[in-house]
């Protein structure tokens, strides 16, 4: 099974999330999305990063009605920071039966290079990239391991939900009304 990896911290997941994930499981030769929930970014120092129990439940609760979408706590018992080629290793022994596929933001493609051993990760995996605004100029544009993907250009960000949410402003369309409701329940980002 060919499946496309979208790593994130989903802080929270929002629907411009699902929305690249299903446009990926839909229109490319993909049969599954997954989500990686990772526990800490190495490129991000986030004091508002929920513990990845809650987040993973989150991921579980937005994409339940979609059998071509999953969500994977793999990152969990990783040495932190999580870094993608070391994922992608273990992943790749886990489950020799798949071909798995990195998905990426334009925006990424920026940093690529100080992404640890990104020569490996173009080496050995394919990479989807969707489209993201304001992207800096980068040099993957005839790559042989990356694929641009027609997607919707969104820019939702979960920094500028949790920033409603501290100002008491409502999330609704911004995330599903099941992420509303645990985020209200748990009291999360107040």
């Amino acid at each position: 099974m060919k499946i496309g990896l979208f790593f994130g911290s989903f802080n929270p997941i929002h629907v411009g999330h699902l929305i690249i994930a299903n446009t990926m499981a839909t229109s490319t030769d993909l049969q599954q999305v997954w989500f990686i929930v990772s526990p800490q970014n190495p490129f991000k120092k986030n004091n508002s990063l929920l513990h990845e129990f809650d987040r993973h439940t989150m991921v579980e609760r937005a994409i339940a009605d979609n059998h071509r979408l999953k969500v994977s706590d793999i990152e969990f018992s990783l040495p932190k920071p999580s870094y993608t080629i070391d994922t992608l290793t273990v992943l790749a022994d886990k489950f020799p039966e798949h071909e798995f596929v990195l998905i990426m933001g334009e925006d990424n493609l920026v940093q690529f290079e100080n992404w640890k051993n990104f020569e490996k990760i173009l080496e050995f995996y394919k990479i989807y990239v969707y489209p993201r605004p304001n992207t800096a100029p980068h040099n993957y544009e005839n790559h042989e391991s990356v694929k641009f993907v027609e997607a919707p250009l969104l820019d939702i960000s979960a920094t500028y939900i949790r920033k409603r949410l501290q100002e008491q402003k409502n999330i609704k369309y911004l995330v599903t009304d099941t992420v509303e409701a645990y985020i209200e329940l748990k009291k999360f980002y107040i």
